[in-house]
C-alpha cells in the first residue's frame, strides 16, 4: 500500500483518539476503584492532579525533546508510553499493597504518552501541504471528541456486558489501537515543520508582545472548555432525573459530541467563515451559556446549556493554534508546545476556579441537594469572564486586522 498524506493524516487522527483514551479511562473506572480497592475520593482527586502535573511538564519538555529526537521517534514513543500505560493499568493495582501507587504510576505514564501526543500531533497535521491549514486543525480536533464518545460508550458497554468486576480487562482491549498507530507512524511520510528555516526558540517567541496574547487565548480556551465539561453528567442528572450511569453517558457524550460538531462543522466552511470571527462568535455563545447556567433555575435548560458549551468552546483551541501558526512565521515545535502548556493551564484553571467559589459559596452550608446545586451555579457564573475575556481580545484583533487592512488601500 502506497501511504500519502492522507495516511499521514490518518495516523494524525488516530493519536488524537490515543490521547482521548489516555485521558479518560482512568476517570471512567473511579467508581471500581472506590469499590474494589476502598479509595478514597479525595485520593482519586490525587490521581488527576497528578496527570494534570506530569501534562505540564511533559508539555515544556516536548519542545527540547521532538527537536533533539525527531517527531517521528518522540510519537512512536508517546505510542508505546500510552500502551504500557493502559496495561500497568490492568496490572499494576494488585502488585501494590496499596492499590493507589499501581494507578497513579499508571496515570503518569498514560500522562506521558497522551502530553506528547497533544503537542507534537497539531504541528504535524499543520505540516502537511494543505490549501486550507484551518479546515485540516479543526478536522484534527474533532477525532479527540469522537474518541471521546467512543472511549465512553465502549467502557460503558463492556462493563454493561461483562460487569464491573472485569474491568481491567478494559485497558487491555484499548491497547489495540495506539499500538496499530505506532507501527504506522513508523512508516508514514512526516513534512519538516518549519522547511524553510529553524523553528523559533523559546527566547525568540517570548520577544514577541502577540505571543502572550495567544497564551493568554489559549488559557480562556482551556478554562471555558474544562469549567463546565466536567460537571456535564452533574446537570443531567439532577435536571433529567437520570441514573448515575446514564447522566455521565448522557452529559459527557453530549458535551463531546456537540464539541465535536462545531469542528467538524467549522472544518466544512472554513473557507466562509473567517477564523476570528468564528472564534468571536463562539465565546459569545459561549458566555451566553455559563450565564444560563448561573442563573437559570430550569433544569431542562441548564442541560441544553451544558450541551451548547460543548459546541461553543469547539473552535477555539483548534482556533487559536491556527491563528498563531498563521501570526508568528516559523514558530514551531517550541510555539505549539508553549500553546499547550497555556491550554493545560486553562485546564486546571477553569474547573478550580469554579469549585473554590462554589465551595465558598454560601450555599454550601445547606445539607439539601438543591444548595450544592445553587453554589456550583455560583461557580460558573464566576467563570463567565473567561469566554468574555476571550470574545474582547479576539474583537481587538479583528479590529487591529481591519485598520491595518485599511491603511494598506
Amino acid at each position: 500500500m502506497k501511504l500519502t498524506a492522507k495516511s499521514t493524516k490518518i495516523a494524525c487522527y488516530a493519536g488524537y483518539v490515543v490521547q482521548a483514551i489516555v485521558n479518560n479511562l482512568i476517570p471512567l473506572l473511579f467508581a471500581a476503584f472506590s469499590d474494589e480497592f476502598g479509595i478514597s475520593l479525595g485520593r482519586l482527586a490525587i490521581i488527576v492532579s497528578i496527570n494534570f502535573c506530569t501534562q505540564i511538564i511533559v508539555d515544556f519538555a516536548s519542545a527540547y525533546l521532538l527537536k533533539k529526537f525527531g517527531y517521528r521517534r518522540i510519537c512512536v514513543a508517546a505510542h508505546v508510553f500510552s500502551t504500557i500505560g493502559l496495561v500497568a493499568l490492568a496490572i499494576l493495582p494488585y502488585v501494590f499493597s496499596d492499590a493507589f501507587w499501581g494507578i497513579a504510576i499508571s496515570a503518569v505514564t498514560l500522562a506521558v504518552g497522551g502530553g506528547v501526543l497533544e503537542v507534537a500531533i497539531s504541528p504535524l497535521i499543520e505540516a502537511v501541504p494543505s490549501d486550507n491549514k484551518e479546515k485540516e486543525m479543526s478536522l484534527l480536533h474533532s477525532f479527540y471528541c469522537w474518541g471521546h464518545v467512543g472511549v465512553v460508550l465502549v467502557s460503558t458497554g463492556f462493563i454493561w456486558l461483562f460487569g464491573i468486576e472485569n474491568w481491567r480487562y478494559l485497558p487491555l482491549f484499548w491497547t489495540i489501537l495506539p499500538i496499530l498507530n505506532s507501527i504506522l507512524f513508523q512508516k508514514v511520510q512526516l513534512w519538516d515543520i518549519c522547511p524553510e528555516e529553524k523553528g523559533l526558540s523559546l527566547k525568540e517567541l517570548f520577544n514577541m508582545p502577540i505571543f502572550y496574547v495567544f497564551i493568554a487565548l489559549m488559557i480562556c480556551s482551556g478554562a471555558s472548555e474544562q469549567a463546565v465539561s466536567q460537571w456535564s453528567s452533574f446537570f443531567a442528572e439532577k435536571g433529567l432525573g437520570l441514573s448515575k450511569t446514564a447522566a455521565d453517558v448522557l452529559g459527557t457524550c453530549a458535551f463531546a459530541v456537540c464539541m465535536g460538531s462545531s469542528r467538524l462543522i467549522y472544518s466544512l466552511f472554513s473557507e466562509k467563515i473567517p477564523l476570528k470571527i468564528a472564534i468571536f462568535a463562539s465565546s459569545l455563545l459561549c458566555a451566553a451559556c455559563f450565564l444560563t447556567l448561573g442563573l437559570t433555575s430550569s433544569k431542562a435548560l441548564s442541560v441544553v446549556a451544558c450541551a451548547l458549551t460543548g459546541f461553543s468552546v469547539g473552535i477555539m483551541w483548534p482556533g487559536v493554534y491556527s491563528l498563531a501558526a498563521a501570526s508568528v512565521k516559523n514558530g514551531g515545535t517550541s510555539m505549539f508546545s508553549i500553546l499547550a502548556l497555556g491550554g493545560d493551564v486553562g485546564c486546571a484553571l477553569g474547573p478550580f476556579i469554579v469549585g473554590e467559589i462554589a465551595d465558598n459559596s454560601h450555599y454550601a452550608q445547606g445539607s439539601a441537594p438543591w444548595f450544592q446545586e445553587l453554589a456550583l451555579r455560583e461557580g460558573i457564573l464566576s467563570a463567565s469572564g473567561f469566554p468574555i475575556l476571550l470574545a474582547a481580545v479576539i474583537l481587538v484583533l479583528i479590529l487591529v486586522g481591519a485598520k491595518t487592512n485599511k491603511s494598506n488601500l
